[in-house]
């Protein structure tokens, strides 16, 4: 009951919500207008441009943070000297809070006139950029790829340390090769690891809201639909009807990512059972 409360009842107000033209600066009596914000969707350009931020940014920071979690954890899957150290130094980023990753990010590393990027480019002797204002998007991608390597990584590494041993050993006293190996027997069994890092990732970098407003504050080529939301409500913008609208879209869009991300968990554990 408790949770019905907390969970469906604001859902159901906000699908009321986007039903009506409700502003409140100035105070406007809220009037209900049916399916007209979710028809403006189709014409607002701003909102599509969001929804192509939104996509690129998770697509990027997904694969991208996929693609160096995978190396790391093969790295991680052999034994060497400090291994547990190593492995804890990694995880670090992952812990922290985004507020504080962006913020370190954009005053220590992007600034053009103390950050770390710049001083090595001075040091080479080109000439300092300021890599938030010429690549928004980009600056955003990276610290979400910087600070979700490791959630993937340790997705990898469980896949990885629950191979079946004997099965390496037998491949290899048959002469297979490593790349052989990896392609034709590790990776066919790190397929659904990979598959429930990329639902899990999505379900929340299609949300991301503290990286943008920390490090861009939006504005062109970095506004998503979380931010657009804002701006178009407490931000700024005071229209609550059709900010109600976005985030609907936002949260049918999430449901339908979580229910693929819930059949790959299921199959992951059925394959897992003895």
């Amino acid at each position: 009951m408790f949770t019905i409360v907390v969970t469906q009842v604001p859902f159901i107000l906000s699908l009321w919500y986007s039903l009506t033209e409700w502003k409140i600066v100035p105070p406007e009596p809220r009037n209900f207008i049916g399916f007209d914000n979710y028809v403006d969707l189709l014409d607002n350009r701003f909102f599509r441009e969001a929804v192509w931020t939104s996509v690129w940014m998770t697509v990027s920071a997904v694969l991208l943070s996929l693609l160096l979690g995978t190396l790391l954890a093969l790295l991680l899957d052999r034994k060497f000297f400090g291994q547990g150290f190593v492995r804890t130094l990694l995880i670090t980023p992952f812990l922290i809070m985004p507020v504080v990753a962006g913020l370190v990010w954009k005053t220590q590393v992007f600034n053009s006139s103390f950050g770390v990027l710049n001083w090595l480019l001075d040091s080479l002797g080109f000439e300092r950029i300021e890599f938030v204002t010429r690549w928004p998007l980009w600056s955003i991608v990276t610290v979400l790829v910087w600070q979700w390597t490791p959630f993937m990584m340790l997705i990898v590494l469980a896949g990885l340390q629950g191979q079946d041993q004997s099965v390496l050993e037998a491949a290899r006293v048959d002469g297979a090769s490593s790349r052989a190996m990896f392609f034709q027997i590790t990776l066919p069994q790190l397929r659904p690891y990979l598959e429930l890092g990329v639902l899990l990732g999505s379900i929340y970098l299609i949300q991301v809201f503290d990286y943008v407003d920390v490090i861009t504050g939006g504005g062109p080529d970095s506004t998503n639909v979380p931010y657009f939301v804002f701006q178009r409500s407490i931000g700024g913008g005071w229209q609550f009807g059709q900010a109600s609208a976005y985030s609907i879209v936002v949260v049918i869009a999430s449901i339908v990512i979580a229910t693929f991300g819930l059949r790959v968990l299921s199959n992951l554990l059925e394959g897992e059972k003895p």
